[in-house]
């Protein structure tokens, strides 16, 4: 799967979650910091990651993820 197109499913995932417009989300935003999840909406983003792409992510390893880009090219460790 492309680069881009994990990038704008992430992004939809996080709309979704975060109750955000999806233009108003940036590869480069920080969830916490940018976008103000809190802790328990990181645990339904990784579920929700999950459940978008179909694959099971570690949970520690996700839960330290900091940005959107920095998401998209977790999970796509798990797509190839």
């Amino acid at each position: 799967m492309e680069k881009n197109v994990i990038q704008d499913r992430v992004k939809l995932v996080i709309s979704r979650i975060l109750e955000r417009d999806v233009s108003e989300i940036n590869n480069t935003d920080d969830f916490v910091f940018d976008l103000g999840a809190s802790s328990m909406q990181s645990i339904q983003l990784i579920a929700a990651f999950e459940e978008e792409f179909g694959v099971e992510l570690e949970q520690d390893k996700a839960m330290e993820v900091q940005t959107v880009s920095g998401a998209a090219e977790f999970i796509s460790t798990y797509l190839n």
